[in-house]
């Protein structure tokens, strides 16, 4: 769960629907591109700097994730456990989030849910959020966390290619460009993984790719209940459903008795999961593009994978290689050019 989210790294999405998918979460994005001369006015240099700082500590918070995640694997805790205690512990913060956000404000009260509404939240939370969520946790236990970093970092990339074949949008030869740059970063870092860490580093990559997927998925398809429910409703609705799922998954598969013989360790590791790695920074980036917009909060998010080398090398002594420099830094270059597309792309006709 991007909330987070990649809220931000994972949310900003090309420029064709940067908007409509970027308020949704962290930074998201999606929405029919615009022009530069159309681009909103900049902020105040006192609010730029809290928007910048905002920005930045939520995309750094997020990417602690993997990192608390590894440290737990460490413990002899299985994905499905350890994913249902974040979102256990997360769902109270998330339904305060929905309720905050459907408030009535200033005498109006926002649209109530139609049940079609209801349908949409459970779709996208099923697929941006539990699925997302889960295929991410699983494949953290077969590669590193600078490598799952880099891998869900794609998620711009995926949503420009399923526009093009969901909605028939037309890609630039320029994206075309970035979408080379980034992938052949990954690939670089890949070679360089599955000749270290052998060949579980196929079934984790594919994992933590499928994850990519999905929440491309959601990012895809969550434009028109963004409209009308509003970012931060969203995703207060979608994350406690895919709370609700990931606690019923654990009821089905493991024994509740087991939560009793968890190290202390996982429980605390868990608490800073669900609250400095997943609520904390939902709220820090939303705030973030409430100051600076969401385009420069999405490129703002470009720290992400940065911070998740450094938090590795020292946290999990992942060794930092000239490998890994090379294609994190071809990742973040082929994302940056993917969303900074010049041409105005019409969908195809």
């Amino acid at each position: 769960m991007e909330i987070y989210l990649s809220m931000a790294q994972g949310h900003c999405a090309c420029r064709e629907r940067r908007q409509s998918a970027l308020a949704p979460l962290k930074a998201s994005f999606l929405s029919p591109s615009v022009s530069p001369a159309a681009a909103p006015p900049s902020p105040p240099s006192s609010r730029l700097a809290s928007g910048l700082t905002l920005a930045v500590l939520g995309a750094v918070a997020f990417s602690g994730k993997a990192i608390i995640v590894k440290l737990a694997y460490r413990h002899g805790v299985d994905a499905v456990t350890l994913l249902m205690l974040r979102m256990a512990l997360a769902l109270p913060f998330f339904i305060l989030m929905a309720w905050w956000a459907g408030r009535e404000r200033n005498g109006l009260k926002p649209d109530a849910l139609h049940w079609r509404d209801g349908l949409g939240i459970v779709w996208l939370g099923f697929t941006g959020y539990y699925l997302a969520s889960f295929l991410d946790f699983a494949g953290l236990a077969y590669i590193s966390a600078s490598f799952e970093r880099l891998i869900l970092y794609l998620n711009p990339t995926l949503v420009v290619l399923l526009g093009a074949l969901l909605y028939r949008r037309r890609i630039s030869l320029y994206q075309w460009l970035g979408l080379g740059i980034s992938y052949g970063g990954v690939l670089l870092v890949f070679g360089h993984e599955a000749h270290l860490s052998g060949e579980g580093v196929w079934l984790g990559s594919a994992l933590v790719f499928a994850s990519a997927v999905s929440y491309a998925l959601y990012l895809s398809y969550s434009g028109e209940l963004v409209r009308r429910l509003g970012a931060l409703r969203l995703v207060g609705w979608a994350s406690a459903v895919a709370c609700v799922l990931c606690i019923a998954q654990f009821l089905v598969l493991r024994p509740v008795a087991g939560l009793w013989d968890l190290a202390p360790q996982v429980w605390t590791l868990s608490i800073i999961n669900a609250s400095v790695c997943t609520v904390v920074p939902v709220v820090l980036v939303m705030m973030g593009i409430e100051r600076l917009g969401a385009g420069l909060a999405a490129q703002v998010g470009m720290v992400g994978p940065m911070s998740t080398l450094m938090m590795a090398a020292v946290f999990l002594d992942e060794p930092l290689t000239a490998w890994v420099l090379g294609g994190t830094v071809l990742v973040v270059a082929g994302v940056f050019v993917c969303t900074r597309s010049p041409v105005v792309v019409a969908p195809a006709a």
